[in-house]
């Protein structure tokens, strides 16, 4: 992973861009902190693929057969102050 300021990376976008899509991620600081982090569509689209829906999830977790039980209250609404 690179690092660059935003003035740097300003002037040099397209070299930021070819370095992500090429080595991976790519940092942008500013005022020395971390910015934003460039990264190629491919690994975007890679991270923030959707794995199956929330049904699934759930009878998958190992939770399901911990013996774990949850009690309902049945109060009615709680009250909530503003």
């Amino acid at each position: 992973m690179s690092t660059w300021t935003v003035a740097d990376a300003k002037a040099k976008l397209s070299e930021v861009i070819d370095l992500a899509q090429s080595r991976g991620p790519q940092i942008i600081t500013r005022n020395g902190r971390t910015a934003v982090v460039i990264v190629s569509s491919e690994e975007w689209e890679r991270k923030t693929k959707r794995r199956g829906n929330l049904a699934e999830f759930f009878a998958t977790s190992p939770l399901r057969s911990s013996g774990l039980t949850v009690k309902r209250l049945k109060g009615g609404r709680r009250k909530i102050e503003l």
